[in-house]
Protein backbone atom coordinates (compact mmCIF):
# COMPACT_ATOMS: atom_id res chain seq x y z
CA UNK A 1 0.00 0.00 0.00
CA UNK A 2 1.21 2.98 -1.07
CA UNK A 3 2.35 6.16 1.74
CA UNK A 4 0.57 9.07 1.97
CA UNK A 5 3.32 11.06 0.84
CA UNK A 6 3.69 8.71 -2.21
CA UNK A 7 -0.06 9.62 -2.97
CA UNK A 8 0.36 13.45 -2.48
CA UNK A 9 3.86 13.50 -5.29
CA UNK A 10 1.04 11.29 -7.59
CA UNK A 11 -1.11 14.29 -7.83
CA UNK A 12 1.66 16.53 -9.02
CA UNK A 13 1.50 18.38 -12.09
CA UNK A 14 3.00 20.96 -14.24
CA UNK A 15 0.87 23.60 -12.79
CA UNK A 16 2.41 22.41 -9.70
CA UNK A 17 5.67 22.83 -11.35
CA UNK A 18 4.72 26.29 -12.27
CA UNK A 19 3.99 28.04 -8.96
CA UNK A 20 7.17 26.44 -7.58
CA UNK A 21 9.32 29.45 -7.98
CA UNK A 22 11.86 28.64 -5.51
CA UNK A 23 12.67 25.20 -7.45
CA UNK A 24 12.88 26.95 -10.40
CA UNK A 25 15.66 29.17 -9.12
CA UNK A 26 17.77 25.86 -7.95
CA UNK A 27 16.84 24.85 -11.41
CA UNK A 28 18.12 27.60 -13.01
CA UNK A 29 21.24 27.82 -11.10
CA UNK A 30 21.69 24.36 -11.69
CA UNK A 31 22.05 25.00 -15.29
CA UNK A 32 23.95 27.64 -15.04
CA UNK A 33 26.57 25.75 -12.60
CA UNK A 34 27.12 23.27 -15.85
CA UNK A 35 26.56 25.59 -18.63
CA UNK A 36 29.76 27.04 -17.10
CA UNK A 37 31.63 23.94 -16.34
CA UNK A 38 31.00 22.79 -20.08
CA UNK A 39 32.61 26.13 -21.64
CA UNK A 40 35.35 25.44 -19.42
CA UNK A 41 36.30 22.17 -20.91
CA UNK A 42 37.08 23.82 -24.06
CA UNK A 43 39.62 26.01 -22.41
CA UNK A 44 42.74 24.36 -23.35
CA UNK A 45 46.23 24.76 -20.94
CA UNK A 46 48.57 27.51 -21.84
CA UNK A 47 51.59 26.25 -23.54
CA UNK A 48 50.08 23.15 -25.15
CA UNK A 49 50.15 21.96 -28.94
CA UNK A 50 46.99 21.38 -29.25
CA UNK A 51 47.81 20.29 -33.24
CA UNK A 52 50.36 17.32 -32.17
CA UNK A 53 48.21 16.16 -28.80
CA UNK A 54 45.39 16.25 -30.56
CA UNK A 55 46.49 13.71 -33.42
CA UNK A 56 48.58 11.93 -30.72
CA UNK A 57 45.39 11.13 -28.57
CA UNK A 58 42.97 10.43 -31.19
CA UNK A 59 44.85 7.77 -32.17
CA UNK A 60 45.96 6.18 -29.39
CA UNK A 61 42.02 6.44 -28.20
CA UNK A 62 41.02 4.90 -31.17
CA UNK A 63 43.63 1.94 -31.46
CA UNK A 64 42.55 -0.03 -28.23
CA UNK A 65 44.69 -1.21 -25.43
CA UNK A 66 44.78 -0.19 -22.39
CA UNK A 67 46.11 2.68 -22.64
CA UNK A 68 43.38 3.95 -24.83
CA UNK A 69 40.77 2.73 -23.11
CA UNK A 70 41.75 4.57 -19.83
CA UNK A 71 42.19 7.26 -21.97
CA UNK A 72 38.75 7.13 -23.39
CA UNK A 73 37.37 6.45 -19.24
CA UNK A 74 38.93 9.41 -18.40
CA UNK A 75 38.05 11.79 -21.02
CA UNK A 76 34.48 10.46 -20.65
CA UNK A 77 34.33 11.57 -17.16
CA UNK A 78 36.28 14.68 -17.42
CA UNK A 79 33.36 15.15 -20.73
CA UNK A 80 36.02 15.93 -23.41
CA UNK A 81 38.19 17.91 -21.62
CA UNK A 82 41.60 15.51 -21.34
CA UNK A 83 41.35 15.24 -25.54
CA UNK A 84 41.46 19.15 -25.71
CA UNK A 85 43.88 19.57 -22.86
CA UNK A 86 41.71 21.95 -21.15
CA UNK A 87 42.00 23.26 -17.36
CA UNK A 88 39.28 21.07 -16.50
CA UNK A 89 41.09 18.02 -17.23
CA UNK A 90 41.29 16.43 -13.91
CA UNK A 91 37.89 17.13 -13.21
CA UNK A 92 36.92 16.01 -9.46
CA UNK A 93 39.09 13.35 -9.38
CA UNK A 94 41.51 14.73 -7.00
CA UNK A 95 38.80 15.73 -4.37
CA UNK A 96 36.99 12.36 -4.89
CA UNK A 97 40.55 10.45 -3.90
CA UNK A 98 40.80 13.06 -1.15
CA UNK A 99 37.29 11.96 -0.06
CA UNK A 100 38.54 8.71 0.49
CA UNK A 101 41.50 9.10 2.19
CA UNK A 102 39.77 11.49 4.84
CA UNK A 103 36.92 8.71 4.82
CA UNK A 104 39.75 6.06 5.74
CA UNK A 105 41.46 8.06 8.19
CA UNK A 106 38.51 9.26 10.47
CA UNK A 107 37.82 5.17 10.87
CA UNK A 108 41.17 5.37 12.30
CA UNK A 109 42.82 8.96 13.58
CA UNK A 110 41.02 9.56 17.52
CA UNK A 111 41.44 13.42 16.14
CA UNK A 112 39.35 13.24 13.32
CA UNK A 113 36.59 11.12 15.02
CA UNK A 114 36.67 13.88 18.10
CA UNK A 115 35.75 16.37 15.33
CA UNK A 116 33.32 14.29 13.86
CA UNK A 117 31.51 13.89 16.74
CA UNK A 118 31.51 17.58 16.99
CA UNK A 119 29.03 18.45 14.72
CA UNK A 120 28.03 20.61 12.26
CA UNK A 121 31.58 22.72 13.53
CA UNK A 122 33.60 19.78 13.14
CA UNK A 123 32.25 18.81 9.54
CA UNK A 124 33.26 22.21 8.49
CA UNK A 125 36.85 21.34 10.17
CA UNK A 126 37.08 18.17 8.25
CA UNK A 127 36.07 19.71 5.01
CA UNK A 128 38.64 22.14 4.98
CA UNK A 129 41.32 19.29 5.08
CA UNK A 130 39.84 17.41 2.30
CA UNK A 131 40.35 20.77 0.29
CA UNK A 132 43.95 20.76 1.48
CA UNK A 133 44.67 17.62 0.44
CA UNK A 134 42.62 18.20 -2.78
CA UNK A 135 44.99 20.60 -3.46
CA UNK A 136 48.28 18.92 -2.64
CA UNK A 137 46.71 15.68 -4.62
CA UNK A 138 45.78 17.66 -7.52
CA UNK A 139 49.11 19.68 -7.69
CA UNK A 140 51.03 16.37 -7.80
CA UNK A 141 49.01 14.88 -10.93
CA UNK A 142 49.07 18.22 -12.36
CA UNK A 143 52.89 18.13 -12.50
CA UNK A 144 52.88 14.79 -13.32
CA UNK A 145 50.94 16.11 -16.71
CA UNK A 146 52.99 18.94 -17.16
CA UNK A 147 56.30 16.46 -17.62
CA UNK A 148 54.65 14.22 -19.51
CA UNK A 149 53.79 16.40 -21.75
CA UNK A 150 57.02 18.04 -22.14
CA UNK A 151 58.57 14.57 -22.46
CA UNK A 152 56.05 13.55 -25.09
CA UNK A 153 56.85 16.90 -27.02
CA UNK A 154 53.09 18.44 -26.73
CA UNK A 155 54.86 21.52 -25.69
CA UNK A 156 55.73 24.53 -27.25
CA UNK A 157 58.25 25.87 -24.96
CA UNK A 158 59.41 23.38 -22.50
CA UNK A 159 60.92 24.84 -18.89
CA UNK A 160 59.70 25.83 -15.53
CA UNK A 161 57.23 28.67 -16.75
CA UNK A 162 55.45 26.25 -18.62
CA UNK A 163 55.13 23.60 -15.40
CA UNK A 164 54.15 26.73 -13.12
CA UNK A 165 51.65 27.41 -15.88
CA UNK A 166 50.15 24.14 -16.33
CA UNK A 167 49.98 23.34 -12.21
CA UNK A 168 48.48 26.35 -11.60
CA UNK A 169 45.68 25.97 -14.43
CA UNK A 170 45.21 22.56 -13.93
CA UNK A 171 44.94 22.69 -10.06
CA UNK A 172 42.73 26.21 -10.50
CA UNK A 173 40.78 24.07 -12.84
CA UNK A 174 39.76 21.27 -10.07
CA UNK A 175 39.41 23.38 -7.10
CA UNK A 176 37.01 25.39 -9.27
CA UNK A 177 34.98 22.42 -10.23
CA UNK A 178 34.91 21.40 -6.44
CA UNK A 179 33.47 25.08 -5.49
CA UNK A 180 30.63 24.69 -8.31
CA UNK A 181 29.72 21.43 -6.79
CA UNK A 182 29.28 22.87 -3.16
CA UNK A 183 27.69 25.70 -5.05
CA UNK A 184 25.05 23.37 -6.65
CA UNK A 185 24.62 21.15 -3.29
CA UNK A 186 24.00 24.02 -1.53
CA UNK A 187 22.20 26.48 -3.14
CA UNK A 188 20.86 24.33 -6.58
CA UNK A 189 18.88 20.72 -6.89
CA UNK A 190 20.81 17.28 -6.48
CA UNK A 191 24.63 15.84 -5.92
CA UNK A 192 26.76 18.83 -7.29
CA UNK A 193 30.01 16.51 -7.76
CA UNK A 194 27.66 13.63 -8.98
CA UNK A 195 25.98 16.15 -11.17
CA UNK A 196 29.44 17.66 -12.66
CA UNK A 197 30.09 13.83 -13.68
CA UNK A 198 26.63 13.01 -14.93
CA UNK A 199 27.22 16.24 -17.27
CA UNK A 200 30.73 14.78 -18.48
CA UNK A 201 28.90 11.08 -19.28
CA UNK A 202 26.11 12.95 -21.01
CA UNK A 203 27.80 15.38 -23.15
CA UNK A 204 30.48 12.42 -24.80
CA UNK A 205 27.42 10.10 -24.99
CA UNK A 206 26.64 11.32 -28.09
CA UNK A 207 29.73 11.64 -29.64
CA UNK A 208 30.18 7.94 -28.74
CA UNK A 209 26.33 6.87 -30.52
CA UNK A 210 27.87 8.94 -33.28
CA UNK A 211 30.86 7.14 -33.63
CA UNK A 212 29.44 3.71 -33.78
CA UNK A 213 26.98 4.42 -35.86
CA UNK A 214 29.79 5.77 -38.00
CA UNK A 215 32.21 2.64 -37.56
CA UNK A 216 29.20 0.52 -38.36
CA UNK A 217 28.49 2.40 -42.01
CA UNK A 218 32.23 1.90 -42.80
CA UNK A 219 32.95 -1.67 -42.27
CA UNK A 220 34.51 -1.46 -38.73
CA UNK A 221 32.22 -2.66 -36.68
CA UNK A 222 29.71 -5.91 -37.49
CA UNK A 223 26.30 -5.56 -37.29
CA UNK A 224 25.56 -8.05 -35.02
CA UNK A 225 28.27 -6.77 -32.83
CA UNK A 226 26.50 -3.12 -32.78
CA UNK A 227 23.34 -4.93 -32.34
CA UNK A 228 24.96 -6.61 -29.40
CA UNK A 229 26.39 -3.20 -27.44
CA UNK A 230 23.38 -1.54 -27.95
CA UNK A 231 21.16 -4.69 -26.49
CA UNK A 232 23.62 -4.84 -23.59
CA UNK A 233 23.24 -1.39 -23.04
CA UNK A 234 19.40 -1.68 -22.58
CA UNK A 235 19.36 -4.02 -20.76
CA UNK A 236 21.91 -2.80 -18.24
CA UNK A 237 19.59 0.56 -18.23
CA UNK A 238 16.79 -1.60 -17.26
CA UNK A 239 18.38 -3.84 -14.66
CA UNK A 240 19.82 -0.68 -13.06
CA UNK A 241 16.86 1.31 -13.06
CA UNK A 242 15.24 -1.44 -11.50
CA UNK A 243 17.84 -1.66 -8.54
CA UNK A 244 18.17 1.23 -7.87
CA UNK A 245 14.13 1.70 -6.73
CA UNK A 246 14.18 -1.43 -5.38
CA UNK A 247 13.79 -1.77 -1.35
CA UNK A 248 12.87 -3.45 1.40
CA UNK A 249 11.03 -2.09 3.91
CA UNK A 250 10.83 -2.61 7.76
CA UNK A 251 7.19 -2.56 9.51
CA UNK A 252 7.29 -0.13 11.75
CA UNK A 253 4.49 0.43 14.57
CA UNK A 254 3.75 3.08 17.35
CA UNK A 255 1.43 2.21 20.20
CA UNK A 256 -1.55 3.55 20.83
CA UNK A 257 -1.63 6.65 23.54
CA UNK A 258 -4.24 7.84 25.73
CA UNK A 259 -4.23 11.63 25.89
CA UNK A 260 -5.49 14.10 28.40
CA UNK A 261 -9.08 14.13 27.27
CA UNK A 262 -9.23 10.77 26.91
CA UNK A 263 -8.84 10.14 23.45
CA UNK A 264 -6.81 7.60 21.98
CA UNK A 265 -3.74 8.82 19.49
CA UNK A 266 -1.10 6.85 17.66
CA UNK A 267 -1.20 3.26 16.93
CA UNK A 268 -0.12 4.19 13.24
CA UNK A 269 2.57 1.77 10.81
CA UNK A 270 4.96 3.01 9.12
CA UNK A 271 7.79 1.40 7.09
CA UNK A 272 11.33 1.94 7.15
CA UNK A 273 12.65 1.64 3.96
CA UNK A 274 16.12 -0.11 3.34
CA UNK A 275 17.52 0.51 -0.59
CA UNK A 276 19.01 -2.29 -2.05
CA UNK A 277 22.17 -0.14 -3.45
CA UNK A 278 22.50 2.14 -0.71
CA UNK A 279 26.06 3.12 -1.17
CA UNK A 280 24.82 4.32 -4.88
CA UNK A 281 27.32 5.42 -7.50
CA UNK A 282 30.46 6.20 -4.66
CA UNK A 283 32.29 2.29 -4.85
CA UNK A 284 32.35 2.45 -8.01
CA UNK A 285 33.73 5.93 -8.33
CA UNK A 286 36.17 5.20 -5.42
CA UNK A 287 37.66 1.97 -6.98
CA UNK A 288 37.97 3.89 -10.57
CA UNK A 289 39.70 7.19 -8.90
CA UNK A 290 42.07 4.80 -6.88
CA UNK A 291 42.96 2.77 -10.02
CA UNK A 292 43.38 4.96 -12.71
CA UNK A 293 46.86 6.74 -11.35
CA UNK A 294 48.56 3.41 -11.93
CA UNK A 295 46.85 1.99 -14.74
CA UNK A 296 47.62 5.71 -16.77
CA UNK A 297 51.10 5.18 -15.21
CA UNK A 298 50.87 1.96 -17.19
CA UNK A 299 49.66 3.54 -20.55
CA UNK A 300 52.40 6.04 -20.48
CA UNK A 301 55.44 4.72 -18.80
CA UNK A 302 55.33 0.84 -19.88
CA UNK A 303 57.69 1.05 -22.25
CA UNK A 304 60.00 2.87 -19.72
CA UNK A 305 61.87 2.76 -16.21
CA UNK A 306 63.05 -0.67 -14.18
CA UNK A 307 61.57 -3.87 -15.29
CA UNK A 308 59.83 -4.66 -11.89
CA UNK A 309 57.78 -1.53 -12.74
CA UNK A 310 57.24 -2.38 -15.81
CA UNK A 311 55.93 -5.84 -15.04
CA UNK A 312 53.57 -4.66 -12.06
CA UNK A 313 52.21 -1.74 -14.68
CA UNK A 314 51.35 -3.93 -17.19
CA UNK A 315 49.81 -6.54 -14.18
CA UNK A 316 47.54 -3.95 -13.41
CA UNK A 317 46.88 -2.18 -16.66
CA UNK A 318 43.57 -1.37 -18.06
CA UNK A 319 41.72 -4.80 -18.96
CA UNK A 320 44.17 -6.95 -17.44
CA UNK A 321 43.23 -9.71 -14.97
CA UNK A 322 44.60 -8.60 -12.21
CA UNK A 323 43.28 -4.67 -12.74
CA UNK A 324 39.71 -6.66 -13.27
CA UNK A 325 39.76 -8.51 -10.17
CA UNK A 326 40.98 -5.37 -7.81
CA UNK A 327 38.61 -3.66 -9.47
CA UNK A 328 35.71 -6.19 -8.49
CA UNK A 329 37.16 -6.36 -4.36
CA UNK A 330 37.68 -2.29 -3.92
CA UNK A 331 34.03 -2.14 -5.38
CA UNK A 332 32.39 -4.96 -2.42
CA UNK A 333 34.85 -3.21 0.16
CA UNK A 334 33.45 0.24 -0.78
CA UNK A 335 29.79 -0.94 -0.79
CA UNK A 336 30.35 -2.50 2.89
CA UNK A 337 32.72 0.45 4.19
CA UNK A 338 30.57 3.58 2.91
CA UNK A 339 27.02 1.84 3.45
CA UNK A 340 27.33 2.91 7.19
CA UNK A 341 27.65 6.38 6.41
CA UNK A 342 24.85 6.39 4.94
CA UNK A 343 22.11 4.55 7.34
CA UNK A 344 23.54 4.11 10.99
CA UNK A 345 21.66 0.95 12.79
CA UNK A 346 22.36 2.80 16.18
CA UNK A 347 20.91 6.35 15.50
CA UNK A 348 17.57 4.89 13.69
CA UNK A 349 16.94 2.32 16.32
CA UNK A 350 17.77 5.58 19.21
CA UNK A 351 15.29 7.48 17.36
CA UNK A 352 12.60 4.48 16.94
CA UNK A 353 12.91 4.28 20.63
CA UNK A 354 12.69 7.75 21.24
CA UNK A 355 9.87 8.11 19.10
CA UNK A 356 7.80 5.11 20.54
CA UNK A 357 8.43 3.17 17.08
CA UNK A 358 9.10 -0.30 17.35
CA UNK A 359 9.97 -3.63 15.02
CA UNK A 360 7.45 -6.16 15.08
CA UNK A 361 9.09 -9.01 17.20
CA UNK A 362 12.37 -6.86 17.90
CA UNK A 363 12.90 -5.21 20.98
CA UNK A 364 14.00 -1.37 21.04
CA UNK A 365 17.33 0.00 21.89
CA UNK A 366 20.44 -2.56 21.06
CA UNK A 367 18.44 -5.29 19.50
CA UNK A 368 17.12 -3.45 17.22
CA UNK A 369 20.35 -1.85 16.17
CA UNK A 370 21.22 -5.96 15.73
CA UNK A 371 18.66 -6.56 13.97
CA UNK A 372 19.09 -3.78 11.16
CA UNK A 373 22.54 -4.53 11.04
CA UNK A 374 21.82 -8.09 9.74
CA UNK A 375 19.33 -7.07 7.65
CA UNK A 376 21.49 -3.93 5.95
CA UNK A 377 24.52 -6.06 5.74
CA UNK A 378 22.34 -8.83 3.63
CA UNK A 379 21.43 -6.17 1.17
CA UNK A 380 24.43 -4.54 0.90
CA UNK A 381 26.52 -7.66 -0.08
CA UNK A 382 23.61 -8.40 -2.36
CA UNK A 383 24.03 -5.07 -3.62
CA UNK A 384 28.20 -5.03 -3.80
CA UNK A 385 27.67 -8.10 -5.91
CA UNK A 386 24.72 -5.97 -8.25
CA UNK A 387 27.49 -3.21 -8.74
CA UNK A 388 30.55 -5.40 -9.28
CA UNK A 389 28.61 -7.21 -12.04
CA UNK A 390 27.04 -4.33 -13.42
CA UNK A 391 30.93 -2.51 -13.55
CA UNK A 392 33.10 -5.41 -14.35
CA UNK A 393 31.46 -7.64 -16.85
CA UNK A 394 30.92 -4.82 -19.58
CA UNK A 395 35.29 -4.40 -18.57
CA UNK A 396 35.81 -8.38 -18.95
CA UNK A 397 34.03 -8.45 -22.32
CA UNK A 398 35.47 -5.29 -23.87
CA UNK A 399 38.86 -6.65 -22.37
CA UNK A 400 37.67 -10.11 -24.49
CA UNK A 401 36.89 -8.65 -27.60
CA UNK A 402 39.75 -6.57 -29.08
CA UNK A 403 37.21 -5.69 -31.87
CA UNK A 404 34.89 -3.42 -29.55
CA UNK A 405 36.78 0.53 -30.13
CA UNK A 406 36.92 2.14 -26.59
CA UNK A 407 34.21 4.73 -27.53
CA UNK A 408 31.92 2.22 -28.64
CA UNK A 409 32.59 0.58 -25.38
CA UNK A 410 31.17 3.76 -23.03
CA UNK A 411 27.65 2.46 -24.55
CA UNK A 412 27.74 -0.73 -22.65
CA UNK A 413 30.89 0.79 -19.89
CA UNK A 414 28.35 -0.13 -16.66
CA UNK A 415 29.82 2.30 -14.50
CA UNK A 416 28.71 4.86 -16.36
CA UNK A 417 25.55 3.65 -17.16
CA UNK A 418 25.28 3.53 -13.65
CA UNK A 419 26.06 7.15 -12.64
CA UNK A 420 23.72 7.99 -15.64
CA UNK A 421 20.87 6.22 -14.13
CA UNK A 422 21.68 6.48 -10.28
CA UNK A 423 22.39 10.06 -10.27
CA UNK A 424 19.09 10.97 -12.75
CA UNK A 425 16.88 8.93 -10.27
CA UNK A 426 18.87 10.99 -7.49
CA UNK A 427 17.69 14.10 -9.43
CA UNK A 428 14.11 12.96 -10.09
CA UNK A 429 13.67 12.63 -6.23
CA UNK A 430 14.64 15.50 -5.02
CA UNK A 431 12.81 17.60 -7.91
CA UNK A 432 9.52 15.95 -6.04
CA UNK A 433 10.48 16.56 -2.85
CA UNK A 434 11.01 19.89 -3.53
CA UNK A 435 7.30 20.19 -5.01
CA UNK A 436 5.59 17.91 -2.56
CA UNK A 437 7.33 20.37 0.14
CA UNK A 438 5.58 23.74 -2.18
CA UNK A 439 2.52 21.44 -1.87
CA UNK A 440 2.34 21.39 1.69
CA UNK A 441 3.29 25.28 2.63
CA UNK A 442 0.87 26.19 -0.06
CA UNK A 443 -2.33 24.05 2.27
CA UNK A 444 -0.64 25.36 5.38
CA UNK A 445 -0.82 28.76 3.98
CA UNK A 446 -4.49 28.30 2.51
CA UNK A 447 -5.84 26.90 6.13
CA UNK A 448 -4.15 29.60 7.90
CA UNK A 449 -6.06 32.18 5.70
CA UNK A 450 -8.81 30.03 6.54
CA UNK A 451 -9.02 30.75 9.95
CA UNK A 452 -8.50 33.75 10.21
CA UNK A 453 -11.36 34.58 7.84
CA UNK A 454 -13.64 32.00 9.99
CA UNK A 455 -12.08 33.88 12.99
CA UNK A 456 -12.95 37.63 11.39
CA UNK A 457 -16.83 36.43 10.29
CA UNK A 458 -17.02 34.80 14.51
CA UNK A 459 -16.38 38.59 15.26
CA UNK A 460 -18.72 40.42 13.05
CA UNK A 461 -21.67 37.91 14.13
CA UNK A 462 -20.53 38.75 17.60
Amino acid sequence: MASASEQFAKNLSFGTFGKAKELQKRLLFTMMILIIYRLGTFIPVPGVDMAAYSQVFQSGSSGGGDGGGMMTRLNMFSGGAVERMAIFALNVMPYITASIIMTLMKGSLPSLQALEKEGAQGTKQINQYTRYLTVFLAAFQAFGIARLLEAQGFVLNPGLFFQATAVISLVGGTMFLMWMGEQITARGVGNGVSLIILAGIVAELPKAIFQTFNLNAEGSLPGILMIGVLAMSLGLTVLIVFVERAQRRLLVQYPKRQTAGGKMSGGENSFLPLKLNAAGVIPPIFASSLLILPATAGGFFVETGPGWVRTMLNLIGYGQPLYLILYTLMIIFFCFFYVPYVFKPEDTADNLRQHGGFLPGIRPGARTSEYLSYVLNRLTFIGAIYVAIVCVLPEWLISQNGNIPPSVAMLIGGMSLLIVVSVTLDLVAQIQSHLVAHQYEGLIKKSRMGRRRGNRGNRGNR
